[in-house]
């Protein structure tokens, strides 16, 4: 018989464990702080993650992490058979290791299925799902979401933990990705061939894959523009997308000529281990509210990011210097739209002055005393 939902899990009882977090590569990077808590509360226990393929380099080398299974999101255009027998293939799978406790992050059905199919002894999920009977019948614990205020995301996640008696301890709460020894090597020659030094230059990350949570181009070229004068060279980084090249080729046509040999392009050419390498070389790291942002953050590389209609409070850097640039002249933020009446442009952030950037990057990274 399942315990009551108020029953903490018995971890004695508990060799394996499995974490859903089937969402975007920041939503699982935010999640990688539930991999060590459960490890260091169930250290004999063996930890299994199942993300989209897409996400898995952010986890693949996670310390605590046993065994990583994906979902192709490729096969939802190949034929209904494929489709199916990857399912049966996948579900095999996790039923073989035997999970004794699913925590499933998200209201994602896949989560149900395996609640149901896979048959853990403990499931816990977000309190949403307590309200519909199917989930009544395969998760044994909810956790809720706070009422009326904002929470970070990691401890969000983390309270799943603590709905099954799981205390997390602050040391293991930070960002982990580990890049290899292959990505530390090809960005080591990256940067050795561009003449830049470890922590001589700044990242610069433009875009995000949500055209809402861009910065105007011309005040990102202004700020690499001052930078590059200050004698810090810059590093454009983006995601190998049309959208993100075209907006970093707009960065690059409003740079003076001065500034542009300092200025370096690596869009489209890093994996996220390999940007992860690249961003704990940098100086400072500035950009906008992305999945990069957050990998600067488990780095360790201080960050300036700049925030519209998007919560810092619950999406913000994560343990690590930072400085938080949004406006307080919108009292409608954050709205969480995607763009003012929905338009794609959010004029909370687009009227962000290059100069209040430029402070925050000053202020960042001055001495502090002890």
């Amino acid at each position: 018989m399942p315990p009551a939902p108020s029953d903490p899990v018995p971890l004695a009882q508990v060799s394996r464990v499995l974490v859903t977090k089937l969402r975007h590569h920041g939503d699982v990077l935010l999640a990688s702080p539930v991999l060590s808590v459960l490890k260091r509360a169930a250290p004999a226990a063996e930890i299994d993650a199942l993300v989209y393929r897409e996400t898995a380099p952010l986890l693949e080398r996670h310390p605590a992490l046993s065994r990583l299974f994906t979902i192709d999101r490729g096969l939802r255009t190949a034929g209904a058979l494929a489709r199916l027998r990857a399912e049966i293939a996948l579900l095999r799978a996790l039923r073989a290791r035997g999970h004794d406790l699913l925590v499933h992050l998200t209201e994602h059905p896949r989560g149900l299925v395996l609640a149901l199919l896979a048959r853990p002894r403990y499931a816990v999920t977000r309190v949403a799902a307590k309200h519909r009977w199917a989930w009544r019948l395969g998760f044994t614990h909810f956790y809720p979401w706070p009422k009326g205020t904002s929470r970070h995301t990691v401890e969000t996640n983390l309270d799943a933990l603590r709905r099954i008696g799981i205390v997390p301890r602050d040391e293991d709460k930070r960002l982990i990705v580990v890049p290899s020894a292959a990505d530390e090597a090809r960005v080591e020659a990256e940067l050795a061939r561009r003449g830049l030094a470890h922590g001589g230059f700044a990242q610069m990350h433009p875009g995000s894959r949500w055209l809402f949570k861009a910065w105007e181009s011309d005040r990102m070229a202004e700020v690499a523009h001052v930078l590059a004068g200050r004698g810090l060279p810059v590093v454009l980084t983006g995601a190998p997308d049309a959208r993100e090249r075209a907006i970093v080729d707009d960065v690059l046509a409003a740079l003076p000529a001065a500034s542009r040999p300092a200025v370096h392009d690596l869009v489209g050419t890093l994996s996220l281990p390999e940007l992860a390498a690249l961003a704990a070389r940098a100086r400072v790291f500035v950009g906008v509210d992305s999945a990069p942002m957050h990998v600067a953050a488990a780095a360790g590389t201080p960050v300036v990011a700049l925030f519209g209609p998007s919560d810092e409070r619950e999406w913000g850097p994560w343990k690590v210097a930072h400085r938080v640039v949004a406006s307080t002249e919108h009292p409608c933020r954050p709205c969480r739209n995607d763009g003012c009446g929905g338009g794609k442009r959010s004029e909370c952030l687009a009227t962000l002055p290059a100069a209040r950037v430029l402070a925050a990057i000053d202020d960042v990274l001055a001495p502090r005393t002890p």
